[in-house]
């Protein structure tokens, strides 16, 4: 069965929602553009693992944070053409979305955060964060002997 949805990754999206709500309203409306990076939250037997789609954006600009059970994802996201530094331009059509973007995901508690691995390849972000060794899935055996003199068996 596939489950894509919890309660934590709604509450996420709320949040996420809301910081790039606050951030298009205290800009004054102008033609500033929100930029929300996709992300899938995968869990597997040994860890959990997040994706984050992040197109055209330099890995020195990316920052990734583990604190409290919240995995944070940071970043710019540059502009192909820089008015300041190349004078000015005509530009016909800019539909593509550039500036500061912030993710947060909160994990269950056991996790290993000093195991956590990133990589970044071709515009994907991979992030696992390992299980800890608490939460682990084990099978515990279960021994069969002889009943002891005297005890009911």
């Amino acid at each position: 069965m596939l489950n894509t949805r919890t309660l934590n990754s709604t509450l996420d999206r709320i949040v996420t929602l809301n910081r790039a709500l606050d951030e298009a309203i205290s800009a004054g409306w102008t033609q500033t553009q929100v930029w929300v990076p996709a992300i899938d939250v995968v869990e597997t037997k040994e860890a959990y693992v997040l994706y984050a789609e992040l197109p055209a954006v330099d890995p020195s600009e990316i920052d990734v944070k583990f604190e409290k059970g919240v995995l944070t994802i940071r970043g710019t996201k540059r502009p192909a053409f820089d008015v300041a530094k190349n004078g000015e331009h005509r530009i016909y059509a800019a539909e593509r979305v550039t500036g500061a973007f912030e993710r947060s995901v909160r994990l269950p508690e056991f996790v290993d955060g000093d195991r956590i691995a990133a990589e970044f390849n071709h515009g994907l972000l991979t992030v696992t964060v390992p299980k800890a060794q608490a939460a682990q899935p084990r099978r515990i055996q279960v021994n069969v002997g002889e009943p002891k003199r005297g005890e009911v068996g």
